[in-house]
């Protein structure tokens, strides 16, 4: 699967991508995760890349021709929305944007290409979404730029591709709160810390009954 983000800080994307499981992805070639520095296609010397808001009101706006310049140079032709693949799916970071989830990220898992741009100062010049297929948000509150969200929808799809995960069932059993799904407790060594210890059911070696335990646990659960 294929991952590009746009940014004005690529450093702060590529340190995560960088690191632990994405990176191991990287390395093997099962996740390609590519950041793009929007700055790369301005024309003047300052490398501008954001304006005043037309009408006026505070801040700065991202601006359009930059962010259509940069899908161009990831989708060629498929820049345009009507010419893409259905398996190629383009995002801008909004906190209006749908609220993210396990669910959702199900579905991303099952596209081949994303492509998510992250707004900075007051947001991105509306007519960017001529060009891209919906907006997501990771929760209802607004971040100084789109990096992280960009960064979390990257990282909770990625673990549902084939072999980004040590284990292949790794990703079986994940919280999913909109599912009405909490992952089970889990323990490891000593089996005594302080006086607490571990439930004598995971000791047990009795697997069907660990299985009826987690089950339940996963049931009772709440955050």
């Amino acid at each position: 699967m294929r991952f590009d983000v746009i940014t004005i800080f690529p450093e702060l994307v590529e340190a995560y991508f960088n690191e632990s499981i994405l990176k191991r992805a990287r390395t093997k070639g099962v996740l390609d995760l590519r950041v793009h520095d929007l700055r790369s296609v301005t024309a003047d010397r300052h490398h501008t890349v954001d304006d005043r808001p037309f009408g006026g009101g505070p801040g700065m706006l991202l601006k359009v021709e930059l962010i259509v310049k940069t899908l161009e140079k990831i989708l060629g032709k498929a820049a345009g929305k009507k010419k893409r693949p259905k398996t190629t799916k383009v995002y801008t970071m909004d906190p209006g944007g749908i609220q993210f989830s396990q669910t959702v990220a199900r579905k991303m898992a099952k596209l081949k290409h994303v492509v998510l741009i992250c707004g900075r100062y007051e947001g991105i010049d509306a007519r960017v979404d001529s060009w891209i297929d919906g907006k997501i948000s990771i929760g209802p509150y607004v971040l100084t730029g789109g990096e992280i969200p960009a960064v979390i929808v990257t990282d909770v799809v990625a673990r549902m591709v084939p072999g980004v995960l040590g284990h292949a069932d790794s990703a079986k059993d994940e919280t999913d709160i909109a599912a009405g799904f909490v992952e089970y407790p889990q323990y490891t060594r000593p089996e005594v810390f302080r006086g607490r210890k571990v439930p004598k059911v995971l000791l047990s070696g009795d697997h069907k009954a660990i299985a009826e335990w987690r089950k339940k646990q996963s049931r009772s659960r709440s955050i």
